[in-house]
């Protein structure tokens, strides 16, 4: 093997195993330890990417809100966008909102990724990655449901299909 080439194989090898980790359905959420979980949730305010104006998490007190981290890379994210759309379609009435905090490098995509995916709630872009930085979602999707008082009670990383019972019957104690 050249030399070149041998240099650059662990550079590569680490970036397989982030890109991999960044997108997972692997996580299981009963096993899924956090420190937001049980603390107020970090507050941010971001502009809508598929609607007008700005989504401010203290703008949200007194609703049950998740916070889903996701990108249009992600395949699992495909899977659950339909979900979280059911649910937000099922519950908005008694006070569950819904944001979308893409952790994407450029907004291109991402507004036409939830139509394509059925997200009729807001999507944001977190360009600097400032909000990620708070939350620490670890992979992608990884959804936070935040209570009525705004403290972070759940978190789901990853998606598996049939997870959305889990998500709907914390939605619904908090409700």
């Amino acid at each position: 093997m050249s030399n070149p080439l041998r240099r650059a194989l662990p550079v590569l090898s680490a970036l397989t195993l982030t890109l991999l980790g960044a997108c997972s359905d692997a996580a299981s959420p009963q096993d899924v330890k956090s420190e937001v979980v049980g603390n107020p949730a970090p507050g941010f305010s971001l502009d809508q990417v598929n609607g007008k104006g700005n989504v401010a998490l203290s703008a949200l007190a007194g609703q049950v809100v998740i916070v889903d981290f996701w990108g249009t890379f992600c395949g699992p994210c495909k899977e659950s966008f339909p979900k979280l759309q059911e649910l937000y379609a099922k519950y908005k009435g008694s006070g569950l909102t819904i944001v979308g905090v893409s952790e994407d490098d450029d907004k291109d995509g991402i507004a036409a990724f939830g139509s394509t995916y059925g997200a009729k709630f807001p999507l944001v872009w977190d360009e600097t990655k400032a909000v990620a930085n708070k939350w620490n979602p670890g992979s992608m999707p990884a959804t936070f449901i935040v209570d009525r008082k705004g403290v972070v009670r759940f978190i789901h990383r990853g998606y598996r299909q049939g997870e959305e019972t889990t998500i709907e019957q914390q939605v619904k104690s908090l409700l």
